[in-house]
């Protein structure tokens, strides 16, 4: 096997085409003769996938790693939550239910819940496969919840990953958002920004240039240009 590598997207926000875009990652890099697989550490969703193992997972991540041509494995998303309330969520752990709690409480447990993430990966993504593609969750810039986070900047930083910040045109305020959420981050979560993509974009992408040019320059002038 290859030397370990791996790659975060992560948003400006949910819906901006993370899942697709890792999706899209897995198929160029298992294509290129490396043996690659999805990793979202945390993930929130109404329904699942039951593994080989009739463990439970994310749907995304199995699509994820058929696009790896990979089986899906509970392993590729050790944490998923299936929320039953405004404030309470069924937690499931390595595939099995594990309990149902609030967010205050879940948050409190981070430690643990990090080190659970932080073991899948080590345990069965670093030690089997050539290159992993993280995926993050909703956007990393909120703020108020950074010391707890373990699916985000959290992650790439247990596990030492360059991310990559993706953007949804679609929308409006994707210049906005996209340096609002790098400026937002703390010194070193910037550091891990090495680019971003402008998604769900239709058009003359020349009407993009002159944005995209004052968006650099003011990431030069902040001295993160050099980062991507």
């Amino acid at each position: 096997m290859k030397k370990h590598k791996n790659i975060m997207i992560q948003g400006t926000g949910s819906s901006v085409g993370k899942t697709l875009m890792v999706a899209g990652l897995c198929r160029i890099f298992a294509q290129d003769g490396y043996r690659t697989t999805p990793f979202k550490s945390q993930n929130m969703a109404l329904n699942s996938f039951v593994d080989i193992e009739g463990l439970e997972m994310s749907r995304g991540t199995v699509i994820q790693a058929e696009a790896a041509y990979e089986i899906p494995r509970a392993f590729m998303n050790p944490i998923l939550l299936k929320p039953n309330s405004d404030n309470n969520s069924q937690v499931i752990i390595n595939g099995k239910v594990a309990y149902t709690v609030d967010a205050k409480t879940y948050f409190s447990n981070s430690k643990n819940l990090k080190k659970i993430a932080l073991d899948s990966y080590k345990n069965n993504i670093e030690s089997s496969f050539d290159i992993a593609v993280l995926e993050g969750g909703g956007s990393p810039a909120e703020i108020n919840l950074r010391e707890y986070d373990l699916v985000n900047m959290g992650m790439a930083e247990l596990v030492d990953s360059p991310v990559i910040l993706v953007g949804n045109i679609d929308i409006g305020g994707v210049f906005a958002s996209i340096y609002g959420t790098v400026m937002l981050l703390d010194e070193q979560d910037r550091k891990r920004i090495k680019g971003y993509i402008i998604n769900k974009f239709r058009g003359d992408s020349d009407l993009l240039k002159p944005a995209i040019e004052i968006l650099d320059k003011k990431f030069k002038d902040e001295g993160l240009r050099e980062n991507f």
